[in-house]
């Protein structure tokens, strides 16, 4: 029997907005993705590069040991595009903040394993994130 929790959203709307927020296969993700693979490199798609590390890249190369996470501007406290929410706005502005402390968490995690983590925030041209992911991929091949 699943029980559920109290919404902590503001509305019913805003529950369904919430609800409706994919984890994977994003529009700026699939441009991403879709970029890396027309240059040639061939990766695995959400991933827990450390299997016992509960965190999910977007983008793993296993063999160069490289991590691509594509941040959301809004999720992720992006410094040009953040905007504040105006509802429940204390809600938010510390679920951001955790969720940046999680990633400097994940990016020191994965270094201390080998891994070479890269954020693109989802506002990049994809085309311009790829070319560095492919340089960078290619350059730690073993």
């Amino acid at each position: 029997m699943t029980v559920e929790r109290p919404s902590r959203a503001s509305s019913p709307g805003v529950r369904q907005s919430m609800r409706s927020n994919k984890s994977r296969d994003t529009k700026p993700e699939l441009k991403l993705r879709r970029a890396v693979h027309a240059l040639g490199l061939r990766y695995r798609v959400s991933v827990r590069p450390l299997p016992s590390f509960r965190r999910t890249a977007d983008m793993v190369f296993t063999r160069s040991k490289v991590a691509i996470f594509l941040d959301g501007c809004f999720w992720h406290g992006c410094p040009a595009h953040h905007t504040k929410s105006v509802t429940n706005a204390e809600y938010w502005a510390e679920k951001v903040r955790r969720n940046r402390e999680r990633d400097r968490e994940t990016d020191r995690r994965l270094a201390e394993e080998g891994w070479l983590v890269i954020r693109v925030w989802e506002h990049e041209d994809p085309l311009l994130a790829a070319e560095h992911i492919a340089k960078t991929v290619r350059a730690r091949r073993p």
